[in-house]
Order: C-alpha cells, then structure tokens, then sequence
C-alpha cells in the first residue's frame, strides 16, 4: 500500500466501519488495477490495502473532484450504494458518467465492491467536476439533485489559446430519477452564477447549498441555498430560497456527527487564506441553525501549509493532508495526513504516520482545489 498515491480532490466511500478510498494519483497498476483502496488506519498508521472488483463490475477511472453522495436502502437506513458523478481523470479528462458503487462481498478482510455505469436520458448534465449530488426524499420517492461545477469552454468556443479554460457551470438544478434514468433541469431565478467547490447537506425533501467559489466574478457567496424538491404523481417540483449569512469559504469539507447534526471544516475564505474556523449546522424539521464551534488544536504544518485538502470519513471523522514542505515542492514531494474528529468529546487532530511506499508516482502534486490552479481568466 502507498499513500503517496493520495493526491487533492480524492474522494472516501464508507460501508458501515469500513472506509475506501478512490482517486488516487496516476492510472491504476498492476497491484490494484481497480484504483480503489481500503483505508487501514491502526494505530495512527495509515495504510492503502487494494480492493476488487466483482467480474460484471464496469471500468472506473480515477477521477479528482466528481461529486459523491450516499445512497442508502431506505430513508434514513444504511448506507448500501454510493453515487459518482464527474471529476477529472489523470489525462484532465473531465467525465459525465454516473456510477453506482455497492459492496459486494467481504471474506476475511478482503472486499470486493460492485462499480456499474447509469446511462441518463433527458436533460443530461455535461461533464463537470467540483459539483454537488444529495438524496432527496419526498411523498415515498427518492430523487437525486445534482448543482454546480466546472468545466470546460464548450467545443463550438474552443480555440488553440482557451483549449484548457474551465468556465462555471451553468447555475441549473438537476432532478435525477434513477429508477427510470432520466433527467430534468430546473432554471430557478435566485440561482444566478455558478458556483463550484461548494458543500451541500440533505434532509428530507430539501438540500441547503453552503459557500462554494464562481468563476465568473472570482466571488465566494455569503448564502445558503435551500433547495427544495416536491415529488408529487405528475411533474417534481423544485423551489429555491435564499438564506443570507456570514459564511463565505470554498473546497471545505462537510462531516455529520447525528442525523440532524452536522459539521462544516476547512477550506479556504480566499485564494490566500485558509479557513481555520469551524461552524456546526442543525437542521430541525424546515429550520436550519449555523454555529461557530469549537476548533481543534491546529498543529504547526497545518497552520503554515499554503494548501490544505481531505475528505469525510464518515461518523464525525474526516482524513486531511497538508504539503510535508511547502518550501520546496518536487516530485518526490509527500503529505502529512490528520485524522480530525469531532465525535463525542471535543474536536481531537491526531497525527498520521505512513505505511510503507512501494510505488512513487512521478507526477507533480496538485494544488489543494482547482480553484487555485487557474487566474481570474480561467488560465492554466
């Protein structure tokens, strides 16, 4: 197992007490052709174990910043499927598939998971990533909404000069209904930039939208979008209320630690400054409530690392990993990785130490979000 193949914009899956790991570094080798790993962690040691695909499962590129939610069996049940949606391969490719990733077996500590491909019909979201998905619930159904994201400068626009340009995507709401694969966008007239590396949380029937970055005007908005779906036997009905606030951050990560409690961490409240602040988010029936919570003890490297990036593990927990030396980046360049969790007792860091390496990539390491890796102009 390597961790040198956890890179910025990886995503982490979690089946019961078992977390994985997908979008790694570089294409898949030969000692996980998959590119999905389990997460060990005993210890404080962090460990990469491959994991297996079933033999009808399809092909699944690694893909940096797709969107990801849970997709539970019931409302409010386990967790027994996972959605992914877009994000960019390792060639900067940016995907529009849609997998559903499932556990299949698990044999004396060795997993085998179920990845398969969803084709869509109607109104299909273009490729994208840095976006959002969340599970609604509304009159017994379940539909999907997906927001935001980046992507490329459509084909008809392209030139030799803005050929790797991303623009924001267009500020539309996708209602996807996955029993029958079809798709439905919705222009509602609060959503009017797009925005990217937002969080989003779901109860129920509605989906509250928090922070994010838009291109367009280089701007963090200070709102939460509730976005609200109805499910009725004819046409799904999706409205949109603005909730003005004083949170303006991107590429934070979202943990939840109850059904109705959850935690925003991390990310940055501009190009240049970190978030070292925390906020806890209580949701009761059609009210939500943003608090400024307790912060962790944040050690030296990640107070003074220029970027920082990671991933909810699941149960209040989430994996962060900061630059080892931000002074001297090259392509041996590693990361210390953090466990944060803000369980029962009061936010705790803990310190990461490293499996064994086996393999080192020879690529250059990322920036923390895409967000940085491009000017006002949408220039590489």
């Amino acid at each position: 197992s390597s961790t040198s193949l956890i890179q910025p914009g990886f995503s982490l899956l979690h089946f019961g007490s078992h977390v994985f790991f997908l979008g790694q570094k570089g294409w898949p080798k030969r000692s996980c052709p998959t590119g999905v790993f389990l997460i060990d962690l005993k210890n404080n040691e962090l460990r990469l174990r491959p994991t297996t695909f079933t033999n009808d499962s399809c092909y699944l590129p690694p893909l940096r910043h797709p969107a990801v939610c849970s997709l539970p069996a019931s409302q409010g049940g386990e967790i027994t499927q996972y959605l992914i949606h877009g994000g960019k391969t390792p060639n900067n490719e940016i995907s529009h598939k849609l997998y559903i990733m499932a556990m299949a077996s698990s044999v004396n500590k060795r997993f085998s998971l179920c990845c398969s491909e969803k084709d869509l019909a109607g109104d299909v979201p273009e490729a994208r990533y840095g976006h959002s998905m969340n599970v609604v619930f509304s009159k017994g159904k379940t539909a999907v909404v997906m927001f935001g994201g980046r992507s490329y400068v459509p084909l008809n626009q392209r030139t030799t000069e803005n050929w790797n340009n991303v623009v924001d995507c267009e500020p539309l709401v996708y209602l996807i209904d996955l029993q029958f694969g079809c798709s439905t966008s919705f222009n509602l007239r609060e959503l009017q930039d797009g925005i990217s590396f937002h969080v989003s949380l779901a109860r129920n029937d509605t989906v509250y939208i928090f922070g994010g970055h838009s291109m367009g005007n280089n701007f963090r908005p200070p709102n939460v979008y509730k976005i609200k779906v109805d499910l009725p036997l004819g046409s799904p009905a999706v409205s949109c209320t603005v909730i003005h606030n004083k949170l303006s951050f991107s590429s934070s990560i979202v943990t939840q630690t109850s059904p109705d409690e959850f935690v925003i961490v991390g990310g940055y409240e501009s190009d240049s400054q970190k978030r070292f602040s925390c906020n806890g988010i209580f949701l009761d029936n059609d009210t939500i409530d943003i608090q400024e919570i307790e912060t962790p003890e944040w050690t030296g490297e990640i107070k003074h690392s220029k970027t920082w990036f990671g991933a909810d593990m699941g149960k209040g927990a989430v994996l962060f990993g900061v630059p080892a030396d931000n002074k001297h980046q090259s392509t041996d360049c590693s990361f210390f990785f953090y466990v944060l969790n803000f369980g029962d007792s009061d936010p705790v860091v803990q310190t990461c130490s490293q499996g064994s390496t086996e393999e080192l990539e020879d690529s250059m390491p990322l920036e923390d979000s895409e967000e940085f890796t491009f000017n006002r102009d949408g220039n590489l």
